[in-house]
This record gives C-alpha cells, structure tokens and sequence, in this order.
C-alpha cells in the first residue's frame, strides 16, 4: 500500500456540499499533472447497490462497463476525468456487511465473535486498498458519503482512522464544510466547522485539509482562524466559492492551489504544469453560446431532476459542442396524452424520452412520440423511449392497436417489446438486468452511423426488455429502420426512421458514456438537428 497514495474526502455541518465534485475535482488536476488517479465512493446505506432504489429516493442509478449499478457520483467521476470506472469504485454498507456475513457461515472467522472492529472495518480496509493495489493507481481517492457524525458513517471514519494510524504520510483527509453566511451581522460563521472538525477529532481523525463551501470570499483573518481552531495549516484552508456551474470548480480548485497542498503534503513532485486549455475552451463555449434551444424531457420522475443526471449532463457536453445553450423544458409523462400533447410540447426544438420502468406515464411517452414523429421534430427515445418508438410506430402506422409491451400488457396479441429470454426465470431484482458494456454493429447507412463514424461501437445497458424480433421484418418493411444489431444475440440496438430531421431510438444509455472532452455523438448530433430546426423555422 505504501506506493499508493490516499485522500479521503469527508463532509460536515450539511449534506449536498458537493464532495463528489471536490473529489473529482481535485482528481482532475492531480491527473493534468501527470499522476494515475482514480476516485471511489464509499456509501453508508445497507443496500447492496442503488439499482432497486426508487429514483426518488436517489436520484439516477448509474451504471459502469463492467455492469456495476452505482452511485450517480460515478458518473461525475467520469465526466470529469475521461476514463470508466468500475464496481471496485462503489462500496455500500449492505455490500461490506454481506461479504463478512458470508464469510462468517463459511467459518473463515474460525468460530471468533464477529464484531465490527475488526471484522467490518478490516473489510472496508481491504475494499480501499483493492483499487491502489490492483488499478496500477498513484493516486486514489475516496469519497465517503453522508456527514461526519451520521451514525452510518462511523465504521467509515474508524477505517479512515485506523489507515492513518497504520500509514500516516501516505493517508490524507480533506473535509469539506459549509461557512454560512448571516445577513444581520453580514459574516461569515466558522462555528459549525469547529464543531464539525471536534466531531472527527472525537473519533480520532485530524483532517489534513479543509475546503470551505461559501456563498462569499474567505479572507486570510477566517482561513487563520479556522486553522487555529481546527489544528489545519492555514495554507490548507480551501476557499470553494459557490460557482454557476461544476465544470469551473476545477479551475477554481487550481487557482486556490488545491492540487498543490496535496502534492506538498505527500511530498510528491508535479510530473508536469497542468494543461487545462481544452477544460477553459469547453468552459468558454459553454458560457458564451452562439443560440439556444430548447428540448423537452420527458420522464416520470422529473420532480426529482438528479434522476435524470446523466442525460442533463450530455445536454451541456453536448450543448458546448454545437456552441448552443441547451434549455431542459421538464415535462412529465403521466399527465401527457394523445389530446394535450401538441399543446404541451409546443415550440420544442427537439424531444428526449428518457428511460423508466413501468406502466405509469408510458402512453404519455407513446402520445409524445407521435407528436414528435408526425411533426417532424427531432426525436431521441433512450431505452424505454426507443421502446415506446417502436410501439407508437407498430400502433399508428402499421395499424396495430393493441401493439404493446408486455411489461405493460402481458396479454397483447402484438408483443412487439418482450422480455429477453434470459429474463423469463429471474426472480430477484437486484444486479440481475441486461447490464454494462455490450457491442453492436451498425449499418452505414443510417444517422447512427453518421454520428458515430464507425460500423462498431460499445454502449452501456440497463434493461430486461428488448424488442421482439417475431416483428421485426413487417415493422422494417413499413419504414422504421434497425440500423444497430448486437452481433452475438441479435438484440436491436438502434432505430431510425428516414425522411425525418432526426428521429433515433436506442435500447441502451449513451448518456453513461458522455464526458466533457468527449460529448457522446448522438447527443451530439440530436443537439446539432435541433438547432437547425430552430433555425429553419
């Protein structure tokens, strides 16, 4: 473990700081200088991952090549530093508990009591270490989620404690805090930090950086007594001022030379000056767009909009790309139908139906498809919405009715959406879709094909459901293309229908695979024909 490196990221006083983002951030800058990084989170909830938590409750699920149902945090790690991550770089509770369980029926204890110091904290240590010692990393940081002091987060804070005990100068913790602000007295209050710090202090973690989430500067006087009260370096003391998008928060982390604390602390050379050149221009474009157009999302969950995490995240990649502000017009699919949908969408440059499960808000999807389809207004249907395509299209072209997924109707007498065969026998729900990494094989002529520049790609997926080959032939026939095959099943990827600025369905989810330095194609060119409907007008 000595050759790697670990930071910790904690968080204090308030939850929704943005550790996540520092963590990534921080990231970012220590790979420009030339080091291998990487980022984890752990998560203290007993879940054993987020795929059966209702997006409600947390937001997008987000999913890795290699098929792991994580965090959403995962994908700002991402974003942020252009490489995948993988199941090693999301832990919960539910995981560690479960693997000592079933060591403990196994006897690997040998008939010891099973308690959570050693046994659970051992645990947490080993799933630490597993990415610096396997991931060929210099750099690994991890994230622990909630706020000091939860009561979930103990045995995390105890590892942390334990690790630093055991390899000082190669374990550092950065803990990020909020310093609000009184309007009366027109100050910053450094208080709940004190008491957030004492907090750690009490379980014998002293953090070795303090970064300070703030709404105005932190001058030297508050930054000197902070680190007087906290046992922090006063040049450790991190201004993190609120910004108008995450994307500066790197840029903003170097100028307070956050980076360099670290690199001093660990007493590690820079490799190389960081070149963020490519990061200041996507922050240019995005700041200084040429128009704007407008989209709808249309989904089921959109009061929660972190359930839609990723895909809004595209938009603005995507967005910068075509040097266009994208403006997210969030509609809800249960309250659209096939008489309020024109008036709902009306003045849309381009409509997205997101992904879901379900039978709630599904035909306010088909009514949108429709809309969108006869209207000639660029379309992208991901997952459930290239579904809902391929039922509107079997429905009001081909004329059948009762053309359905089985998901919704099991009983239709035109399953053209089925559950894949490997489905028919599971009964558990968790980790046990069509997930991650699949290939797919595209025809050359198609929009997909013009997007991407390549007849083979990879794409992540998360569904049970898949389009029923039985009509495949007769729906080719009256006009909706499968211009994208999964060579080994046979599973269509993709649709598209011709004659239209832009009408494309996919099974999977490109949104997973977009980061700021590469926009995903199809976000790309969905963006670029919606400008130009606007435009044309």
């Amino acid at each position: 473990m000595a050759s790697t490196k670990y930071i910790f990221v904690t968080g204090g006083v308030t939850s929704s700081l943005g550790k996540g983002i520092i963590s990534a951030s921080l990231a970012k800058l220590l790979q420009a200088r030339g080091y291998r990084v990487t980022i984890q989170k752990l998560d203290p909830y007993i879940n054993i991952d987020p795929g059966t938590l209702n997006p409600y409750e947390h937001g997008e699920c987000y999913v890795t090549e290699d098929g792991a149902e994580t965090d959403l945090d995962l994908g700002h790690y991402e974003r942020f530093l252009n490489t995948p991550t993988s199941q090693g770089n999301n832990v919960t509770t539910g995981r560690i508990y479960q693997t000592v369980i079933d060591k403990e029926r196994r006897g690997d204890y040998l008939g010891k009591t099973v308690q959570v110091i050693p046994h659970i904290t051992d645990e947490i240590k080993t799933r630490i270490r597993i990415l610096g010692e396997t991931g060929d990393y210099d750099i690994v940081i991890t994230e622990i989620g909630g706020t000091v002091g939860d009561i979930e987060a103990v045995p995390y804070i105890e590892s942390v404690r334990q690790l630093k005990w055991e390899y000082e100068k190669d374990i550092m913790v950065v803990h990020l805090t909020l310093l609000p602000y009184l309007n009366v007295t027109g100050e910053l209050k450094t208080k709940p930090t004190q008491h957030s710090v004492k907090t750690m202090l009490e379980s014998g973690v002293q953090p070795d950086v303090l970064v300070c989430r703030s709404e105005h500067p932190v001058d030297d006087d508050i930054k000197r007594k902070l680190a007087l009260f906290t046992n922090v370096r006063p040049k450790n003391v991190i201004e993190s001022r609120d910004a108008s998008t995450i994307y500066e928060v790197p840029v903003m982390m170097y100028n307070e030379k956050l980076d360099e604390v670290v690199l001093d602390y660990f007493d590690l050379e820079s490799k190389n000056e960081p070149n963020l050149d490519m990061w200041r221009e996507f922050l240019s474009r995005l700041k200084n767009p040429k128009r704007i157009v407008e989209i709808g999302l249309i989904g089921k969950y959109v009061e929660l909009k972190e359930s839609y995490k990723s895909i809004t995240e595209s938009f603005i990649h995507s967005g910068a790309a075509n040097e266009v502000e994208v403006k997210v017009r969030w509609i809800h699919s249960e309250h659209l139908t096939m008489e309020n949908a024109a008036s709902t969408c009306k003045g849309l440059d381009g409509i997205l139906v997101a992904p879901g499960f379900g039978e709630r808000g599904f035909e306010g999807k088909v009514a949108t498809v429709r809309y969108a389809r006869e209207n000639g207004i660029p379309y992208f249907g991901i997952c459930y919405g290239m579904q809902a395509a391929v039922i509107e299209y079997a429905r009001n072209v081909l004329g059948w009715s009762d053309a359905n997924t089985t998901e919704v109707n099991a009983e239709t007498s035109k399953p053209v959406i089925a559950l894949m065969d490997d489905q028919m026998h599971v009964t558990d729900k968790g980790g046990t879709m069509r997930l991650g990494a699949q290939n797919c094989v595209l025809e050359e002529a198609s929009k997909a094909f013009e997007s991407y520049g390549s007849v083979n790609i990879s794409e992540r997926h998360r569904h049970r459901y898949e389009f029923n080959n039985q009509f495949k032939e007769e729906l080719t026939a009256a006009g909706l293309k499968t211009t994208g095959i999964n060579p080994e099943s046979g599973l269509v990827e993709i649709v598209e229908i011709d004659n239209h600025p832009f009408f494309v369905g996919v099974q999977y989810h490109p949104e997973y695979k977009s980061t700021v330095l590469n926009p995903h194609p199809l976000f790309v060119s969905f963006i670029k024909a919606a400008d130009e409907f606007r435009q044309n007008k």
